[in-house]
């Protein structure tokens, strides 16, 4: 068994003698790597600009790229921001006047990688003389770095947290390139709230230096100008799928303070977004939209029903739900109202009014000629002149004729003088022969009933007749005034249902009208320029899905 065994063991032996040289291998170079280490760093001194005369300025130029539009709190105005800021340092070396870029990645709820490159001459070598070795990672920590801060910062974090190791050339360049996020202060502008355009701008400089010791500068600004059109690097950005960003300007600002004779400069990068508004548009505008149009429906609701006033109250509840859900979402000013809570409140003094309009119309729909009489002009206006103006027609209803004749047959009776003595009705005989001696008769004679006539002459006066006549009198009358009550009362709910159509018509001007004009004015519903980080972003171009082909 250990004479079988000796063959496995030798090829393990081989195999971890063949790793060992391979491990060697890159240590064989590490003491070029070390002792070019020392003889840079033994004597540096991280405190000291690296600058050959101190009166010498020291020339930074900084890009912002730009990766990632994290967040920008409307409430807080705070704006996140993922993104590199690039820098380009510039010194003397052996008397020459070099510029080599520097880089700095910094996040202002951007998410941004803060890249800095600068040109350091006491950080420079022969490579022949380290073994070939052209370039050497070391601690950021170790060398001088320029205090590039952002001064408008939101939560108190001015520079870079996260110190990763810097990158040296033989030539003197230094490229360092931490990660991190920056939370910057934005004034939020929610006038024409969702319909919006935010400008938010992200301020550098240096915190220590004045301008005569460290000459801040844009990698790409062209002499003669301080503007650089389109100052943020765009081509890894990832598209946001809240704001579509317009510009990215930066400008170089050099100011003079009372205290000092020398300039502080600064550039300021300015990110100018446009709010996509369809998130907004679907959950709360047409919503809210929805809502307005129930307000003229109110109008067309029939008094009768009794739901008019429950419908509005219920309207104004609604309205109140989304004036808590738009104090969430915008912050607490008091300078402008925002666009949609000028629309939510023309709203609800819509339907605030349309309950006290409904409130009226009630009123004379249940108007009775017991409390209240009909003034001519309210007759003439809305019986006569407003239904023509509102295309409305009333409808009118035939009598039967045979019952109306009956009908006045009746009254007529009832009506009649008491009955003579001597008629044919009494039998006394007294009077013309062939000739009726009573108004009833009269009366059947002249309402065409022969008939009833014959039975009355041979009817006897009695006391049940009497009071029979009597209750046909009270009956006639009751329903007479139950006729003219029941009249009256239908122009006072005709005249309730002209003032609804009025009404309807006027609230629907009014919503269609005050509508229109409080969205169509923000400006950007007009602005038709394409965002920039759709057209310069690689990564949005690569992610793109693409378009079927045209048909044939």
């Amino acid at each position: 068994m250990p004479r079988r065994a000796a063959p496995h063991h030798a090829a393990l032996l081989l195999l971890l003698g063949v790793g060992a040289l391979a491990a060697l291998a890159p240590c064989a170079a590490n003491p070029d790597a070390k002792r070019l280490y020392d003889d840079l760093l033994s004597n540096y001194n991280k405190l000291v600009r690296p600058v050959l005369n101190v009166s010498d300025a020291l020339t930074v130029r900084i890009k912002l790229k730009l990766s990632q539009l994290i967040d920008v709190n409307l409430k807080n105005q705070i704006m996140t921001t993922n993104l590199w800021v690039e820098q380009v340092r510039t010194t003397y070396n052996l008397g020459a006047f070099r510029i080599f870029p520097l880089r700095i990645s910094r996040p202002t709820n951007l998410w941004c990688l803060c890249s800095q490159s600068w040109y350091d001459y006491k950080l420079s070598w022969e490579p022949r003389e380290y073994g070939g070795v052209e370039m050497l990672h070391v601690p950021s920590d170790h060398i001088w770095r320029p205090d590039i801060v952002l001064y408008n910062n939101a939560d108190g974090n001015f520079e870079v947290t996260l110190a990763t190791k810097a990158t040296l050339n033989y030539t003197g360049r230094v490229e360092w390139r931490p990660p991190a996020i920056y939370k910057s202060s934005c004034e939020i502008d929610v006038e024409y709230f969702p319909f919006d355009q935010q400008t938010c701008v992200m301020k550098f400089g240096s915190w220590t230096y004045d301008g005569f010791q460290v000459d801040l500068r844009h990698i790409d600004e062209v002499s003669g100008t301080n503007v650089v059109e389109l100052g943020v690097d765009l081509s890894e950005f990832y598209t946001s799928v809240e704001w579509d960003i317009l510009e990215v300007p930066a400008v170089r600002n050099e100011k003079f303070y009372t205290c000092c004779d020398e300039p502080y400069l600064d550039i300021t990068f300015n990110i100018t977004m446009r709010r996509k508004t369809l998130f907004y548009t679907v959950n709360l505008i047409i919503p809210c939209m929805g809502i307005s149009f129930l307000t003229v429906l109110v109008f067309y609701l029939p008094s009768d029903s009794g739901e008019k006033v429950s419908l509005s109250i219920s309207i104004l509840l609604s309205l109140t739900v989304f004036f808590l859900l738009l104090a969430e979402i915008i912050p607490p000013t008091s300078l402008v109202v925002p666009l949609l809570g000028k629309f939510v409140l023309f709203t609800m003094i819509l339907d605030t009014f349309s309950i006290c309009v409904t409130v009226v119309v009630l009123n004379v729909h249940f108007r009775s000629p017991q409390t209240h009489t009909m003034a001519p002009w309210v007759r003439r206006v809305f019986i006569h002149v407003l239904p023509r103006l509102l295309v409305m027609r009333r409808p009118h209803y035939r009598v039967d004729p045979h019952r109306s004749r009956f009908a006045g047959l009746v009254s007529a009776v009832a009506e009649s003088a008491p009955w003579e003595e001597g008629s044919p009705l009494t039998g006394a005989g007294s009077g013309p022969p062939g000739a009726p001696a009573c108004s009833a008769c009269r009366s059947c004679r002249l309402h065409d009933a022969p008939a009833l006539c014959d039975a009355l002459r041979r009817w006897h006066r009695c006391p049940e007749l009497n009071k029979a006549i009597d209750g046909i009198n009270y009956i006639a009358e009751q329903t007479r005034k139950e006729e003219e009550s029941t009249r009256v009362k239908e122009d006072w709910k005709y005249v309730a249902m002209v003032l609804d159509r009025l009404f309807l018509w006027i609230f629907t001007l009014a919503v269609v009208v005050g509508s229109a004009g409080i969205i169509l004015q923000a400006p950007t519903l007009y602005d038709e320029r394409a965002p920039i980080d759709v057209r310069l972003s690689e990564i949005a171009y690569a992610t793109a899905k693409p378009r079927p082909p045209p048909p044939r």
